[in-house]
């Protein structure tokens, strides 16, 4: 497939402008030259992208299509002057970093320490959908994606994941609750309210298996799609609630609520989803390195 930049942006703008005339007006340069670039563009690509239209001309199909990527490209390319004056007058290197709304914010902040502890970083966090995140990491929107799942396997994807941690599922209480029940964990678990990650969480029916296997009927004062909502109710009391072990002293520090049991082989893991690209950003590298 041999075209390159310049036979697509003259496509491009010939399909903006609706003429090859028009265009070669506002490139100041030769019909033929337009015409003969655009040629070679649907030689290469095997398709016709314009076709006649009374007096004029028209995109096809595959016009269209082609069309709706070149927009893609161009409207980086017009980003590009900005984007490089700002890193050259900069005095921080910028990351910007994607995060899955099913991965917990105390985690998260863990995942990301190695590049917090530097002075000259400026973290740009955008959280949302986990689909919506992987279709930007692959347009070029992010630097690095953090989920608690793995990317799809999708040759048209370009991206690839690595495992960052693993964490034990652990239950933790504000200690006004534990006097509540005089059982011991996990029985207790039957007489605590509980308060737990909506379906949206990779570890939800881990889990409510886990609940199925040990003999307990889950008293559920409330689900959460944000895990720091769910923590922000637990350390009011509403209830008690599974986590990873990891942020067993964060929980602590923070919320102040101590863990009371261990689910024994279940387990929630982290990953990085990154961009397939021969040369990474070395923030990337420093996350993917911790």
């Amino acid at each position: 497939m041999l075209y390159s930049y310049r036979h697509l942006y003259y496509f491009w703008v010939v399909a903006k402008e609706g003429s090859m005339s028009k265009a070669a007006e506002r490139l100041n340069i030769a019909i033929q030259t337009i015409s003969a670039q655009v040629h070679e563009l649907e030689k290469s690509l095997g398709y016709l992208l314009f076709k006649p239209a009374g007096r004029g001309i028209t995109l096809t199909e595959s016009g269209f299509a082609a069309l709706g990527i070149a927009d893609q490209i161009f409207l980086l390319g017009e980003r590009l002057p900005e984007a490089v004056r700002e890193a050259a007058t900069s005095p921080k290197t910028k990351i910007t970093v994607g995060v899955s709304d099913g991965l917990p914010k105390l985690v998260t902040k863990q995942l990301l320490e190695p590049i917090l502890e530097k002075n000259d970083v400026q973290l740009i966090a955008h959280e949302g959908e986990f689909e919506d995140l992987l279709a930007d990491l692959a347009l070029h929107r992010l630097d690095i994606v953090l989920a608690d799942r793995s990317a799809p396997i999708n040759k048209n994807l370009h991206v690839y994941s690595e495992e960052l941690m693993k964490s034990s599922i652990a239950w933790f209480s504000p200690k006004k609750l534990l006097k509540l029940s005089k059982k011991a964990f996990p029985a207790c678990l039957n007489e605590l309210p509980i308060l737990l990650p909506t379906s949206h969480s990779k570890v939800r029916h881990l889990i409510d298996q886990w609940f199925a296997e040990n003999g307990i009927n889950p008293n559920i004062a409330g689900e959460f799609e944000d895990s720091a909502l769910l923590k922000t109710f637990a350390a009011s009391g509403l209830g008690v609630f599974p986590a990873g072990e990891s942020i067993k002293k964060d929980l602590k520090e923070t919320y102040h609520i101590e863990m009371i049991g261990k689910c024994e082989d279940i387990y929630e893991y982290f990953y990085a989803i990154r961009s397939e690209k021969k040369i990474q950003h070395p923030l990337v590298e420093a996350i993917i390195r911790r």
